[in-house]
């Protein structure tokens, strides 16, 4: 059965704490209050993407411990398809412990990446991912990133990019997007200075269709054909930024396969991103497909 979007990248446990200010090293310090979500930039925008009614397929690697039990159970009970979700036997999965700070709108990720080798470019399902009609990725295990972006703009099938951090491999998968979303972090170090205009142009330059840099609490840019497009952060009371980005990159990927013009998909997007501010974790106030429509989106 053919699938909409092919998920490759991340998954992750969080634990994502509030706290009224960040401690100070050598003290102890009460927790308002925790959330124990699933989460990783791919594996939260399928989580979003399968919720408005698409049909997803993850393509990542755990551990067979606890935390890989509860990312792989969380993504099945989003109706995500894992059958391309490795278990790397005596590995440990990818977790995170996350302080919220919602009186200044940050939070602080303290991570680990599994420890399990990652997927590989033969462990990499070509048939389902030639049947899919997107790509997904944040290019993290970047030679199966590469191997499968190449595959897929063989076949026809687009390429959305989430773009954390600039790293060794990723400015290749660049030229091989059509659709290329970083961070602000990524941006910086991209060009050397806060200009996300310039960081669009200087990916547009490789090949993605649109280019575009999350800007948090500014909202965003993008350049299309020629066109910068902007768009403020929306006006809402933050709790909790993670997971932002990754249903930002979800709403993409969405007005992608809808076949809408930039602006709504990214208008879209940062409408998305703000409603999940709103709550606990990345995935607890993720929209319904219901308040899409509401709001005119679907």
């Amino acid at each position: 059965m053919s699938i909409d979007v092919f998920g490759l990248g991340q998954c992750s446990l969080d634990y994502v704490g509030v706290f009224d200010a960040y401690p100070s090293p050598d003290t102890k310090h009460e927790f308002r209050e925790m959330a124990i979500q699933g989460g990783g930039p791919v594996a939260t925008a399928l989580v979003a993407l399968s919720r408005w009614g698409l049909r997803c397929y993850f393509s990542g690697v755990i551990g067979d411990d606890i935390f890989g039990h509860s990312v792989r159970s969380s993504l099945i009970q989003e109706g995500v398809d894992v059958g391309g979700l490795l278990v790397r036997k005596g590995e440990s999965s990818q977790f995170a412990f996350i302080v919220a700070e919602p009186s200044t709108n940050r939070r602080t990720i303290f991570w680990r990446r599994p420890t399990g080798e990652p997927p590989g470019p033969k462990e990499i399902d070509t048939g389902r991912l030639e049947r899919s009609k997107v790509l997904h990725t944040d290019g993290l295990f970047i030679e199966a990133a590469l191997h499968a972006a190449t595959i897929a703009r063989r076949a026809g099938v687009r390429v959305v990019v989430d773009a954390g951090t600039l790293r060794e491999g990723i400015l290749e998968l660049a030229a091989l997007a059509d659709a290329f979303v970083a961070s602000e972090t990524f941006a910086r170090a991209l060009v050397g200075e806060d200009n996300p205009a310039e960081a669009c142009r200087k990916l547009a330059v490789l090949g993605p269709s649109l280019a575009g840099v999350t800007l948090g609490p500014r909202g965003y840019v993008a350049l299309c054909e020629g066109r910068i497009i902007e768009g403020s952060a929306q006006p809402v009371a933050v709790v909790d930024t993670t997971g932002c980005g990754d249903v930002f990159h979800a709403g993409v990927t969405y007005g992608l396969l809808q076949g809408w013009d930039p602006k709504k998909s990214l208008d879209l997007a940062n409408w998305v991103a703000a409603a999940v501010s709103t709550r606990l974790g990345g995935r607890a106030g993720i929209p319904s497909l219901k308040d899409l429509r509401t709001q005119g989106f679907a």
